[in-house]
């Protein structure tokens, strides 16, 4: 990653956005401020579980925080690639107190289910004497697929899968999630009872709510079966005859608030996308330039979100208004793309940006990135990419047509054949989506 010392933005404006996106990365790295969370160690055992895309460095955190007299074991699962490098020598050594496994996202394989099964058992292991401190970030939900009784995980595997491509906000896909699961929206928590049970969040969903968060495996859980029927039927998904009787019986309801499960637990949430957009802001304002910060809950069809962002960029450039130049544009949230047609690479920062690119129509005073805060944009290798103020015209020079390429959800070739995708490798941590938009 680049340096967190910002570039000149008026010589380097492409090294200035990195270093505010590797700003908001590092505010959310898990680390040593995890210990402010950290109960005392009970008078029995102490269990880590947890899931998610943060979940290697999470893991990490506790494992060197934790005292080296007090008993601890544990489990959890993040996406392939996503273990710290010095958390997999120290498991290597079997120097570990906490296991760390890798499983798909965000389609779930078979590795997450065994993950899922494995953890579900740990967490029936424990009794009142014993603590369970649960890790949960971004990604949880598939990476803990552990499918109700009488669901496949091929059934689970082709619902999500329809649900990424539906454009479906991401609290709508986690409440169907939920109840198709045999773990998540408060039923790990359910698993671990009479145990007290600290759960630890890093956020990657607008509004910061737990029960959202990776589903929420130890929170309770305020939406329903019919909730998340009427949320397939909204979005057209095709679900099996048994499934579907399932959720109009209600036999994949989740435990609600006020049950006895959740009684005397304890849920912080540890990093949020507001935090990361104010650490970016920070960065910006010691190098000069003013920062004004849209939100941090933004949502909607990704490229309808560009063509805004582009406007009001625009706006500050052409009219001074509502903001001066020089300055910045940072916002956060969950972008959604709904797929129509199949065979295009890329992700919501992409589709994002090639939007955003068109409506800025070569604006000279403009250069913006996007990018998800794990490192990577959808399935591909990058994490975002880069808008400069020659983009249009480079991509025309080769023969690269925008709009062609936004149409089939193609932003990744577009980007690449520009050399402008920003790819940094796993980040080990998840805060969602970070744009920034610079006006000079």
């Amino acid at each position: 990653m680049a340096t967190l010392s910002p570039a000149d933005p008026s010589t380097d404006p492409r090294a200035f956005l990195h270093a505010l996106f590797d700003a908001a990365v590092a505010q959310a790295l898990p680390g040593p401020q995890l210990a402010h969370f950290l109960p005392s160690p009970p008078q029995g055992r102490t269990l880590v579980l947890g899931a998610g895309k943060a979940g290697g460095a999470m893991a990490a955190a506790v494992e060197a925080l934790w005292p080296r007299d007090a008993p601890m074991s544990g489990l959890v699962v993040t996406r392939y690639g996503a273990v710290p490098p010095a958390f997999a020598a120290l498991q290597a050594e079997a120097s570990a107190r906490i296991e760390v496994v890798e499983a798909a996202h965000p389609v779930p394989d078979d590795a997450g289910r065994r993950a899922a099964a494995r953890i579900l058992d740990l967490a029936g292991g424990v009794g009142a004497d014993d603590l369970v401190i649960c890790l949960v970030s971004g990604g949880a939900s598939s990476l803990l697929a552990l499918p109700a009784d009488g669901v496949s995980l091929a059934d689970k595997q082709s619902i999500n899968a329809a649900l990424l491509k539906s454009g479906a906000a991401i609290d709508e896909m986690n409440c169907v999630r939920k109840h198709l699961s045999k773990i998540k929206g408060g039923r790990l928590a359910a698993a671990c009872a009479p145990a007290r049970v600290v759960t630890l969040l890093v956020s990657d969903v607008p509004g910061d709510s737990p029960s959202v968060i990776g589903s929420g495996p130890t929170v309770p859980d305020p939406t329903t079966c019919a909730d998340a029927l009427a949320i397939l039927e909204r979005y057209a998904i095709t679900i099996p005859a048994n499934v579907r009787a399932g959720l109009e019986r209600g036999d994949f309801e989740t435990p609600k608030p006020g049950d006895a499960a959740f009684a005397g637990n304890v849920v912080h949430v540890v990093a949020t996308p507001q935090q990361s957009l104010d650490a970016a802001a920070a960065v910006a304002r010691a190098a000069g330039i003013a920062a004004h910060i849209l939100g941090d809950e933004i949502e909607g069809e990704s490229r309808e979100v560009g063509k805004v962002h582009a406007a009001l960029a625009r706006q500050v450039a052409r009219r001074g208004q509502p903001f001066t130049a020089p300055c910045v544009l940072l916002s956060g949230g969950e972008t959604t793309v709904t797929v129509k047609v199949k065979g295009g690479r890329g992700g919501r920062a992409g589709e994002f940006l090639l939007s955003c690119a068109m409506a800025l129509q070569g604006e000279p005073r403009v250069w913006a990135l996007a990018a998800d805060t794990d490192g990577i944009d959808g399935v591909e290798v990058n994490a975002g990419a880069f808008v400069t103020p020659d983009s249009l015209a480079r991509a025309a020079a080769l023969g690269v047509k925008p709009r062609e390429h936004l149409d089939r959800h193609d932003s990744f070739a577009w980007f690449e054949a520009l050399g402008d995708l920003l790819v940094t490798g796993p980040t080990y941590t998840n805060v969602n989506d970070f744009r920034a938009l610079l006006i000079l």
